[in-house]
């Protein structure tokens, strides 16, 4: 589970309200869907930089809920607040915002909902006509955007959810505040319905280095080559004190992770699966038990491909490490990717049997363990009703069927305490492709590692200046470790859509600004000019398949 840290460091709004709209409606229900099979086993993890946002949206929907006006999102203020103060661009903002959505199974499935967003994508087409649309054809677009967004689980036996459809338009201030309520109570039950199933021991907690960065190239850039020997090389030689900022994220994200569960992670799911030997090597000095990674690195690592099941379906240690897993890569994207097309039941049958396959295809299989690993946010949207029924069936079948035993890493472990094999050298890249083509090797992704190295050299030369305090030192740190985020690369280059590049390329700006006014230094100028556009038609891309 993991969102991007979307505040604007400045005017202190959300720039995109993802994070909220996933926690409706995903992080509501997995948690439900792993309630509902007490047998169910599994591992969920938590972006620290997620868990803050999600604390934050608990207490903006509170205050929401009770009328009040302190909310930074502007969708959510959109429902929660009058619209008449809503104006021109704004309205343009709203409605956009409204009709990105998966138009098979959110928009079509839904009939009053499908009919507003057809104005509304004639309104952007046709943006002069914006004054003609009414304050209820906005109230009741943003009403239905977030009724087609809710958790599936839920909506199923919810009274206030079934009276607002059954009501389908005309939605009033009131029946905006019942929405609101509710959206406050299962944003607030998130964190703790997680804790204790956790708790239970129904499945193991596990976080991410603070903020979510590429750890590898934060210690060396020149890993890249790894993987891809001919890749284009940022400028700037190397990311000053990366081992320092790679410690302080690790330290950060247990901080996090341990004042929110009230525990420690035994096991780090690295940004993105991103790993290298250096990486493992500080897990292991951090006191991390277990990680995790793709296929393609393994494949990279043994210099074997194609893997069998022998070299795939084991943890491997590395000069006395944590123990790392390797992702089944075809088997999780499977559910990311192909089981979306098909009808549920025959989805399941397939993936029972081709792990029964696994189990069948050698005569030692008591410690094989196949893991399974996929984004817990943005497969669903594109299954029908938000993947309800695979789901339910899935953990249904797996635990009815006599030879597979759902774990957790961490229980695996106890139960095999020595990995049953050991790498020389572990092959630096990501579950994506196998290597870190999609942060870096592209000009645009190039230019922003130079301006991240830019500011982390100025935040140096602050630092050692003795002009800051400790706060602030501190404050700035915070503010780095947002700057390091691996999302801002992930978005740039001549692959992904202009409006989506602009997005977070703005924001990353925006990031690197904020840290130089709080080590009161002079931002560069290239601040304010924007650097990378996307291209027109692009296709929107928030997973991507491993191969």
């Amino acid at each position: 589970m993991h969102q991007p840290p979307y505040k604007d460091p400045v005017g202190g709004r959300y720039q995109a309200s993802w994070t909220y709209l996933h926690a409706i409606k995903d992080y509501v229900d997995m948690v439900a869907h792993l309630e509902q099979v007490p047998e169910a086993k599994a591992v969920v993890n938590f972006t620290p930089v997620l868990l803050e946002q999600l604390e934050d949206y608990a207490q903006q929907l509170q205050h929401a809920s009770e009328g009040q006006d302190q909310i930074c999102d502007p969708l959510l203020a959109a429902l929660a607040q009058p619209v008449q103060a809503c104006v021109g661009e704004q309205r343009l903002s709203i409605v956009r915002a409204c009709i990105q959505a998966d138009k098979q199974h959110v928009i079509q499935r839904f009939p009053s909902y499908q009919r507003l967003v057809e104005l509304a994508e004639w309104v952007i087409d046709h943006p002069n006509g914006l004054g003609y649309i009414s304050d209820q054809f906005l109230i009741d677009l943003v009403v239905w955007y977030h009724l087609a967004w809710l958790a599936e689980v839920e909506r199923q036996h919810n009274s206030v959810v079934e009276s607002l459809m059954e009501q389908a338009h005309n939605f009033t201030i009131d029946d905006r505040l019942r929405l609101v309520k509710l959206l406050s109570e299962w944003v607030n039950s998130i964190i703790p319905r997680y804790s204790q199933l956790a708790i239970e021991g129904r499945i193991e907690l596990s976080t991410t280095p603070y903020s979510h960065p590429i750890l590898p190239l934060l210690l060396d850039l020149n890993c890249t080559r790894e993987a891809m020997p001919e890749a284009p090389l940022p400028g700037a030689p190397t990311y000053p004190g990366g081992l320092q900022r790679a410690r302080w994220q690790i330290a950060k994200a247990q901080e996090v992770f341990t004042r929110v569960f009230n525990r420690p992670a035994k096991g780090i799911w690295p940004a993105e699966g991103g790993v290298s030997s250096q990486t493992l090597v500080l897990l292991g000095e951090a006191g991390i038990k277990w990680t995790a990674s793709g296929q393609g690195v393994l494949a990279n690592s043994l210099a074997h491909q194609p893997l069998g099941s022998k070299e795939l379906h084991v943890p491997y240690t590395m000069s006395g490490s944590p123990a790392c897993f390797f992702r089944d890569d075809e088997l999780s994207d499977q559910i990311g990717f192909v089981y979306r097309h098909w009808h549920a039941d025959d989805a399941v049958a397939n993936f029972i049997h081709r792990i029964k396959e696994i189990a069948n295809c050698e005569k030692n299989t008591e410690h094989r363990i196949v893991s399974i690993i996929l984004d817990g946010e943005n497969a669903w949207e594109y299954y029908p009703h938000n993947g309800v029924y695979f789901l339910s069936a899935l953990y249904q079948a797996l635990v009815k069927e006599p030879q597979i035993n759902l774990t957790t890493f961490d229980e695996y472990l106890n139960t095999v305490p020595q990995p049953q094999a050991t790498l020389n050298r572990l092959s630096a890249g990501s579950w994506v492709y196998g290597n870190f083509a999609t942060w870096i090797g592209d000009k645009d992704k190039n230019r922003a590692w130079d301006m991240l190295c830019d500011a982390k050299t100025a935040f140096d030369t602050a630092c050692a200046s003795g002009k800051l305090s400790p706060k602030e030192i501190a404050d700035a740190e915070q503010q780095l470790a947002y700057c390091e985020a691996s999302d801002w690369f992930w978005w740039l280059g001549d692959h992904n859509p202009e409006v989506s590049v602009a997005v977070f390329e703005r924001l990353f700006r925006l990031h690197l600004s904020a840290l130089y006014v709080k080590i009161k230094a002079h931002a560069p100028d290239y601040l304010s000019r924007s650097f990378a556009k996307g291209v027109a038609q692009g296709k929107v891309e928030t997973m991507r398949p491993s191969k």
